[in-house]
């Protein structure tokens, strides 16, 4: 199988090239390769790779620059999934893309399902939902991954911004009234092997395509997740500044940011796991091993 995997150097697609790397051969890119927002270079790419599975991470992921930074977030996050579900439908192909929790307003009290409507606060959530719908109606062979809070070894993510932080400061404030599950990204580019490999021995016909919500399992708010995090790089020896007690607790209203963010960030991943057949172990498992690797 040729797979086309986009974002190589983000924290999912660093990780995919290692787990999609024994399926198939993995013709990975970066906007360096290719400008998502270019949408003559993302076909001309297309055409030229033919690949069979399109595999795509990539985002514009600056959620408050997003505010002022429109046309471009659009450009990568809600046309260009649409170019690739046309030429992928064209070649016969597949794609699996991921989206956000963005896509929701957050006020559901309770973890939101596929079927929940979607609501986005801000452009982010905005184009990355624009960026589903266009997926969906250009080819029905594609798998949307909604996920959240996604952490990972590689790239920037709030457990290393809170290490940097705590290395020079000691005292934090963190909002805590924001609530989800860090998402370790080596799980979802594992997870993403498995749906690859039904992929290429179920039929196009009997392959349950759509969307899912994909997460690690359970619920914490970012200020317990700072805390775990400089707990677990305490007892690790490293050097810091700041202890957990020295970290404040806020509400969101007293850390105002350009795009307003979704209090509620909880997924349902049980049609996921019935569908599939897999298990999403605890956010502590997967960070616990990250913090390991940083550490």
């Amino acid at each position: 199988m040729k797979i086309l995997l986009t974002g190589k150097n983000g924290q999912v697609g660093f990780e995919l090239q290692r787990s999609l790397a024994p399926l198939g051969s993995v013709y990975a890119v970066d906007s360096g390769d290719c400008d998502l927002a270019n949408a003559d270079a993302l076909r001309a790419l297309i055409r030229d790779v033919r690949p069979q599975l399109i595999v795509n991470p990539a985002a514009y992921t600056a959620v408050d620059r997003a505010e002022t930074e429109v046309a471009k977030a659009m450009a990568v996050n809600a046309v260009a999934p649409g170019i690739m579900g046309e030429e992928a439908d064209r070649l016969g192909a597949s794609v699996i893309h991921f989206s956000t929790d963005y896509v929701f307003d957050g006020r559901k009290p309770t973890p939101y399902t596929e079927q929940d409507p979607t609501g986005a606060l801000g452009v982010y959530g905005q184009s990355k939902l624009d960026g589903e719908k266009a997926l969906a109606s250009a080819t029905s062979r594609h798998l949307i991954l909604r996920t959240c809070w996604v952490v990972g070894a590689h790239g920037h993510n709030f457990a290393k911004t809170m290490l940097r932080l705590a290395a020079e400061r000691k005292q934090l404030n963190v909002v805590s009234d924001q609530l989800g599950a860090p998402t370790s990204a080596a799980l979802l580019a594992d997870l993403s092997a498995h749906l690859v490999r039904r992929l290429q021995t179920d039929s196009a016909e009997s392959y349950p395509f759509g969307t899912y919500h994909l997460s690690a399992s359970g619920e914490t708010s970012w200020h317990a997740y700072a805390c775990h995090v400089i707990t677990r790089a305490l007892q690790a020896g490293r050097p810091l500044q700041l202890t957990p007690d020295n970290i404040r607790a806020i509400a969101t209203d007293d850390y105002p940011t350009a795009a307003r963010r979704p209090q509620n960030s909880r997924l349902d991943t049980s049609q996921f796991q019935a569908t599939f057949g897999l298990r999403l172990p605890p956010w502590q498992h997967g960070l616990d091993h990250i913090l390991q690797q940083i550490l």
